[in-house]
């Protein structure tokens, strides 16, 4: 039988890399003759409310848990996979879904236990809240730099403790080993979690590399690392050409640097086809960021165009990786590291050239869309079998 899917998820007010990943696996399911239908919430509606209205809306939206009941009414799914329900979906979304069907969340960072998802606070990486009460994000405002919208965000995430919001998910997926790690710590049950990796459906090949810069893609915040990317281009003088993708609260840094630093260029944000043929073109991709991240979408990309990466020794990219064969790590925040590590690489174009190799290796070994389906559909399957138990084999649960 082929698995039918409802997708559920929450854009936030700027368009990310989760929203892609989110295309992306849809895509994937669709292509393989799945039946799959979206549910999709979007923050900037919440925008136009009074403040209060807005932090009532984020704890329970009614609407959101209508248009969840209405949909799975509607298309009958096998599985909910829900995304990301925060803020305009609320709980109250993902106790309408497993009040009736077998229910997969991915963790696309770490929102569950943390304000502002990163584990990160006042340039630093924080697990203060992680397996506790978020108490301390109102006390520091670590989302957006706010402390009555922090106070917003934490009371969100502890309705959710208090309501066993999580205990209601039948498998979660964590994008990496270290991810899954953090997620025990958050409290999440192990025995429910499942690694799977980002998808890329459309295989962009690899490329020469023979464009003669480095390049940096992401969205220029300050979680990102720039300010010890732009330190290092400055050591390395005209050494080598560094082309910087991406947007942000950041960009005005990024403006600047482009006219002061030697070498340095920063192109704004570009399509994503065009940011595929600078990876084929680079000579390595730059990835200094500061904060845990999850399973970042460009080291995917970067491995599939066969692009080595230079990466913080820091959160999941420390593990996709493999330091001396797809990349090589510097210290977080150490800018005379990263450019002990470039001048490396420089110094050795035979070095530079297998690891574009291993790169691309390290994409067909471990995440071509075959392999990433057939890890899906094996959480699916193992969702759908602890739904019976939780809702009995009845009709009307999805798992009958």
């Amino acid at each position: 039988m082929t698995v039918s899917i409802l997708q559920i998820h929450t854009r936030y007010t700027q368009a990310g890399g989760e929203d892609r990943v989110v295309a992306e696996e849809h895509a994937l399911l669709r292509r393989r003759g799945h039946a799959v239908r979206s549910c999709t919430f979007d923050n900037r509606e919440l925008e136009p409310l009074p403040p209060l209205r807005q932090v009532a809306r984020a704890l329970w939206n009614r609407r959101a848990a209508e248009a969840v009941r209405r949909a799975i009414e509607e298309c009958r799914p096998d599985v909910v996979h829900i995304h990301n329900t925060f803020l305009a979906a609320s709980p109250a979304a993902v106790h309408a879904a497993a009040r009736r069907r077998p229910v997969v969340v991915t963790l696309h960072n770490y929102r569950l236990a943390c304000a502002n998802g990163l584990f990160w606070r006042q340039g630093k990486t924080c697990e203060a809240c992680c397996g506790r009460l978020p108490w301390r994000a109102a006390l520091y405002g670590c989302w957006q730099d706010s402390r009555p919208r922090s106070a917003a965000a934490a009371a969100v995430l502890a309705l959710q403790q208090a309501l066993g919001t999580w205990r209601q998910v039948d498998a979660f997926i964590a994008l990496t080993p270290f991810v899954r790690d953090k997620a025990v710590a958050m409290g999440l049950p192990e025995d429910r979690i499942h690694i799977k990796p980002n998808v890329l459906v459309t295989d962009p090949g690899p490329g020469e590399g023979r464009g003669g810069f480095a390049l940096f893609v992401g969205r220029l915040s300050p979680e990102k690392g720039l300010g010890i990317l732009f330190a290092a281009w400055q050591r390395l003088g005209r050494r080598l050409p560094l082309v910087v993708v991406g947007d942000g609260p950041l960009a005005e840094q990024a403006a600047q640097a482009a006219e002061r630093v030697p070498g340095v260029e920063w192109r704004g944000p570009r399509p994503a086809d065009e940011v595929l043929r600078l990876m084929q073109q680079a000579a390595f991709l730059v990835f200094p960021s500061l904060s845990y991240e999850a399973f970042p979408r460009v080291i995917l990309e970067a491995f599939a165009c066969g692009l080595p990466v230079l990466c913080s020794r820091l959160g999941s990219p420390a593990s996709l990786v493999a330091h001396g064969r797809t990349g090589l790590h510097f210290q977080p925040g150490d800018a005379a590291d990263l450019v002990r590590q470039v001048e490396e690489l420089l110094a050795s174009p035979p070095r530079l050239a297998a690891m574009r190799h291993a790169a691309r290796r390290e994409f067909e070994e471990k995440y071509t869309v075959e392999k990433n389906y057939a890890m899906l559909m094996a959480i699916y399957e193992q969702a759908v079998r602890r739904a019976r138990e939780r809702l009995g084999a009845r009709p009307g649960t999805g798992t009958s």
